[in-house]
């Protein structure tokens, strides 16, 4: 059976889905359009590649596999006890599937199959890829780093092939091997590797951060359909899990992704609980939303601030008509103001096209953060500065981890922290500090905030 790419999707799809991923929008810091840049001698000679047709494409997708290729022969025996890394036995195949008569690759019937496709072949230890209605569409839409993130995903799951998880060991004790843990495991290895890329090591690839922003953005749209239990035949994981791990990879090497197993391994993915909350995808209107927030966030940061041994001032959520002047600089739609105790909120305008472009936790991640000012000036620490940035975020993903953990009341739905995710990598309110200023790039704001989701309200280290 071929190991599917995570990012497997009909290519229809790709430019549906992606077309709103690619608008700039204000309040986001402009990207790099996640171009990656050749070091000396540009791209490689994909004659290499099975059926190749020598195009730009390929020439991309072979720069990138001969920099991953390096990077499991150093990273590997340094990985698992100086095991020495087994090139691919079956190589790379590039398929053609506009084409009839194009040849089919390893694991598959016919060159359709692969359509919108990127796989590894644990039988014949081979690695696809469609070349003409997934990579040229990833490329166009999220820009060459997606394609690195793809095939570096793949590579992800020759490793652990090579690292004694076999198709059979995953037949003989699937609770151990479940595929969510696999595909998380084959993110997190690549996150590894795009470390490795970012840091100026490899040979031929290099890439900014801020690149890697739109490339996270595939992420989301190729998640498992919202709705779907963390243990479904098949799963990918939603968005949080997969940029989530991801980033632990490319934060904590290879070591960590190695070690990931299910007592170890938490997933935020999980069904709908109700036919109202699957009909409405699980979101409620702005209107709700605020109300929502206004009657259950106080109780929560009362308790978190008085645990600090501070007293927390409960902001007032006040609607205003046009955007808040709070503070010494913009922080957008929605503002902590500090002289008055509110949290001041312009429901009209763009926080009400954000709601709807993304959805309603991508506005709760926007509005929780302006408390977690109200958290800084409570324990009378600086409102700005990297370390502001880091805590508001952090505030406001420890509040949506409580809230998805809930068992009744106020609380998130199937997809909540996907959208936040979206709305941290597309806007960068939820990060300003009084004066306006935040993060660069939606990578680390996703960063910021995941502290919180994951560590919950003393792992952002405020007291």
């Amino acid at each position: 059976m071929a190991r599917s790419s995570v990012f497997a999707i009909l290519a229809v799809g790709v430019a549906l889905l992606a077309s709103a991923c690619t608008t700039t929008v204000v309040g986001v810091p402009v990207a790099a359009g996640g171009v990656i840049n050749r070091n000396q001698g540009g791209d490689v000679d994909p004659s290499f590649i099975n059926n190749t047709d020598g195009g730009e494409i390929d020439k991309l997708a072979g720069t990138v596999v001969k920099d991953v290729e390096k990077y499991w022969m150093d990273t590997f025996p340094a990985t698992f006890d100086n095991k020495a890394w087994e090139p691919l036995r079956g190589g790379y195949y590039s398929v053609d599937t506009k084409s009839p008569k194009a040849p089919a690759p390893p694991c598959t019937d016919q060159a359709s199959d692969v359509e919108g496709n990127a796989f590894y072949c644990p039988s014949a230890d081979a690695i696809a890829w469609d070349r003409a209605a997934l990579l040229p569409l990833l490329k166009e839409n999220f820009g060459e780093a997606s394609v690195m993130l793809v095939l570096a995903h793949e590579m992800g799951h020759a490793v652990q092939r090579r690292a004694g998880i076999t198709p059979q060991a995953e037949r003989a004790n699937p609770q151990k091997y479940p595929t969510i843990l696999l595909e998380a495991q084959a993110d997190c290895y690549a996150g590894s590797f795009v470390r490795w890329v970012t840091e100026g090591k490899a040979a031929r690839l290099q890439v900014e951060r801020t690149a890697l922003d739109p490339a996270l953005e595939a992420m989301v749209v190729f998640r498992d359909p919202v709705g779907t239990t963390a243990g479904a035949q098949g799963a990918h994981g939603d968005a949080f899990d997969r940029v989530s791990a991801f980033q632990d990879g490319f934060e904590k090497g290879a070591s960590l992704c190695a070690k990931m197993s299910v007592d170890n391994r938490e997933f935020t993915q999980k069904g709908f609980e109700s036919q109202q909350d699957k009909a409405t995808g699980g979101n409620i209107s702005l209107a709700e939303t605020l109300k929502g927030i206004d009657e259950d966030i106080n109780p929560y940061l009362q308790q978190q601030v008085t645990k600090l041994g501070k007293q927390w001032k409960q902001p007032k959520l006040k609607e205003v008509t046009s955007e808040p002047e709070c503070g010494s600089g913009d922080q957008g739609p929605v503002a902590f103001c500090q002289d008055s105790d509110e949290v001041d909120v312009e429901s009209g305008g763009q926080l009400a096209e954000i709601h709807k472009e993304i959805g309603d936790w991508s506005t709760g991640t926007i509005i929780s953060s302006r408390y977690g000012l109200g958290v800084l000036a409570a324990l009378n620490k600086p409102l700005t500065g990297r370390d502001a940035q880091k805590a508001v975020l952090c505030v406001a993903g420890a509040y949506s981890g409580q809230l998805l953990n809930k068992d009744d009341g106020y609380r998130l739905s199937p997809g909540d922290l996907d959208e936040a995710v979206q709305v941290l990598l597309r806007y960068d309110y939820a990060a300003r500090d009084l004066k306006g200023d935040a993060p660069e790039t939606g990578f680390e704001r996703v960063s910021d905030f995941r502290v919180g989701a994951v560590g919950g309200f003393p792992a952002c280290k405020l007291g």
